[in-house]
């Protein structure tokens, strides 16, 4: 069903007439144009839609629009608006990527991770990261740069 729904995305009121069952991402990329959130699988496994919904680490392919409205919704465009965020910056100096494409999910699910838990553990890390995939094994880089991130 189309409605009218509001929302804040990256901290301004957003306010969209959209089908309520139309998934998250594909507003997000194609409507709003903010395509930092990637399209992986569409089923929640690779976690590389992964944006923030009030706080939470959310898959965007999956989650429907009727499931924002009224809610918070941060996307990595959100993350670095006023310039590299201290994560992203971490991510870099550790060299925490290689092609790019899972790094906006991760950095959504671990600054999610650090607003809950500003000095986790190696295993609070890789469990907040468990779900998110990266085909070109920067795995370790990713863990050495959360840990660099929460300091």
């Amino acid at each position: 069903m189309t409605r009218d729904l509001a929302f804040t995305l990256n901290g301004a009121a957003t306010r969209l007439i959209v089908d309520d069952e139309r998934r998250l991402l594909w507003v997000l990329r194609s409507d709003l144009g903010l395509t930092g959130t990637k399209f992986g699988c569409g089923e929640a496994l690779c976690g590389a839609c992964t944006v923030l919904v009030d706080g939470r680490a959310t898959r965007a392919c999956t989650t429907a629009m009727r499931a924002v409205d009224g809610r918070r919704v941060m996307t990595i465009e959100g993350l670095g608006a006023g310039g590299l965020h201290p994560l992203q910056r971490a991510f870099v100096d550790h060299g925490a990527f290689q092609c790019g494409f899972c790094t906006p999910g991760m950095l959504m699910a671990a600054y999610a991770l650090l607003s809950e838990h500003p000095a986790p553990t190696r295993d609070q890390i890789v469990a907040a990261l468990d779900r998110n995939l990266c085909r070109c094994g920067t795995h370790t880089r990713v863990l050495a740069a959360v840990q660099g991130g929460a300091r």
